[in-house]
């Protein structure tokens, strides 16, 4: 059940802003596009007022909630290898995602349809595959990948495979599949 919090007037409270993300995720999660802000408002315990005074529409609360989660649950290892950086970014990159399928999708679709929900959008897929690049990068800093690697072209594979999974349920983002396709990605990287 949602409780009340006290009212935390213009500043945003980070209580509430916390909640109004955690609510979003659930709703979205469970209901995809259909949840609306006051669906949000009801689950987290505060107004309307409040999530319109902090965010432009529902898939902003999403995409900041998203956000978040994404760097919650994916981190940017250093296993001492890039083999070992790879699989293990893009393992949880596919667990964390798995999760979160029926979010991507809502936002996905939004995006198709406001230009704003695609820019946001493009500076989370931007984070992700920086994130990834880092990781990429400093295997070839360390010899690991030659120094022509197509790194872009390695990068558009990992998430090509997720948002397809995500989008028309090919296959499962299984931590099998992100093995393969981490293992994969490394051998092509090594034979130019």
């Amino acid at each position: 059940m949602a409780h009340q919090r006290p009212h935390t007037g213009r500043q945003r409270n980070e209580a509430a802003r916390q909640a109004i993300l955690d609510a979003a995720l659930r709703l979205f999660g469970t209901s995809g596009g259909d949840v609306t802000v006051g669906a949000i408002a009801a689950e987290a315990g505060v107004g309307k007022q409040t999530l319109y005074r902090w965010w432009t529409s529902k898939y902003a609360i999403l995409l900041e909630a998203f956000t978040e989660y994404g760097r919650a649950v994916v981190p940017e290892p250093d296993t001492g290898t890039v083999d070992g950086d790879v699989r293990a970014f893009v393992t949880a990159t596919f667990a964390g995602m798995a999760e979160a399928a029926p979010v991507l999708s809502a936002l996905m679709g939004e995006a198709q349809r406001d230009p704003a929900t695609l820019e946001t959008l493009r500076e989370f897929t931007d984070r992700r595959r920086t994130a990834l690049r880092t990781l990429l990068e400093r295997g070839r800093d360390r010899a690991e990948l030659p120094a022509d690697a197509p790194l872009d072209l390695l990068i558009d594979q990992v998430y090509g495979v997720l948002w397809y999974r995500v989008l028309l349920g090919h296959g499962p983002l299984s931590p099998h599949a992100a093995g393969e396709l981490a293992d994969g990605l490394l051998r092509q990287a090594r034979r130019d």
